[in-house]
């Protein structure tokens, strides 16, 4: 007779499986990455030269999502861990089926002037660079491609660029120190391209443009900081280091594209320009239309929005005066005449914001040798 029958046998646990442990150990750390990822922080490198030499190309950083506050998720119907595409395929990562509304978790801070910034690239050009324009994809704003710039003015301020300078609200901003221009380097000769590597200067920082007719000499166009280009002009197989002002139209067409401005502006000498800010009200005009018109019908949350010369139609009513819905900002790279940036396609929206740029955890120089690949003074560095 049992004696014991108020107790329950002892159940027998199933072992797992090598697959079953196998299986959950990569669901668990998936599912934990995507959250990280998505909640605290995330892994980037530098492709581009465009923020040198502030950022160099093969920097590895993590960007911060919690300094400005993490988007709720807008595409939920992704592969995990993913971009645009699946990794190593031109196959889209993602379907459009259910696009949920956006809305961003409360923050350390706020986007201030001279943060480096990750954003997602508002223009659909920008997202479709080197495709052809039949084959261009409207990405939800979530999925846009990531750019990393310095963000120089921020909502409300009013932007001018004097002599490269950069003035906000009639003050210098403080310029970052690895800031580079381009300039036109006259050499004796043809530089040994050992000796362009020990001055720091990689295939992406120079153009030789082969000997000038009249004397023979040697042209290149080179991305060098003010303290390069004085260094530069010491060595005595260099005849002149000069200011390039060839560079103001290297990528053709400021924003605002528009007749009004055409000619008027360049790289160097921009603006003045108001940044639009959530609740600014501006009068609708030929002239307001020509600058803010497209980010009012593609980025501030209208649903139709026609345009016409002066006039502005807002769900088939017209507009005489019109407020903003939200907080925009302007972006340029420290490399400032080797940059595609808000001085060609316009303001940044804030739901486009991904994060602060944090620290850098690895650099690696694909143009050296084995021994000197890794740029171990870099590790670690913050990002200011």
């Amino acid at each position: 007779m049992n004696w014991k029958f108020w107790q329950k046998e002892k159940q027998v646990e199933k072992k797992k499986t090598v697959v079953r442990e196998w299986v959950d150990a990569i669901t668990f750390a998936v599912v934990a990455a995507t959250l990280i990822r998505w909640l605290i922080m995330e892994a980037y490198t530098i492709p581009t030269p465009s923020m040198e030499n502030s950022l160099l190309v093969g920097d590895f950083l993590f960007v911060s999502k919690f300094h400005y506050g993490t988007r709720t998720p807008k595409t939920i119907l992704q592969v995990p861990l993913t971009h645009q595409k699946i990794w190593f395929t031109d196959i889209p990562s993602y379907v459009k089926w259910i696009q949920l509304p956006q809305y961003r978790l409360p923050g350390l801070t706020h986007v201030k002037n001279s943060d480096v910034v990750v954003f997602n690239v508002p223009g659909l050009s920008e997202n479709n660079l080197n495709v052809p324009r039949d084959q261009w994809i409207d990405y939800p704003v979530d999925l846009k491609t990531n750019y990393i710039k310095r963000c120089v003015a921020i909502s409300g301020d009013v932007l001018e660029i004097k002599n490269r300078q950069v003035m906000i609200n009639g003050q210098p901003l403080e310029n970052p120190p690895g800031m580079q221009f381009s300039y036109t380097v006259t050499a004796n000769d043809v530089i040994n391209e050992r000796n362009l590597i020990k001055f720091g200067l990689d295939i992406e920082d120079y153009t030789y443009h082969g000997r000038r007719q009249a004397d023979d000499k040697a042209i290149y166009t080179m991305f060098l900081t003010k303290d390069k280009a004085e260094e530069l002009k010491g060595f005595s197989y260099v005849a002149s280091v000069e200011n390039d002002v060839r560079s103001s139209d290297s990528y053709g067409g400021l924003f605002p594209r528009s007749e009004r401005y055409a000619g008027k502006w360049s790289v160097d000498n921009y603006g003045p320009l108001t940044i639009p800010k959530k609740g600014m009200t501006i009068s609708i005009n030929d002239s307001t239309l020509a600058i803010y018109g497209q980010t009012i019908k593609n980025f501030d949350h209208n649903a139709t929005v026609e345009m016409n010369d002066s006039i502005l139609t807002i769900d088939g009513k017209q507009i005489k005066e019109y407020t903003f819905n939200q907080n925009y900002y302007f972006m340029m790279g420290d490399n400032r005449h080797n940059s595609m940036d808000s001085r060609y396609w316009g303001f940044v929206p804030e739901d486009h914001i991904v994060g602060k740029a944090f620290f850098i955890w690895l650099s690696i120089d694909k143009y050296a040798d084995f021994l000197h690949r890794i740029r171990w003074s870099r590790f670690f560095n913050l990002i200011h």
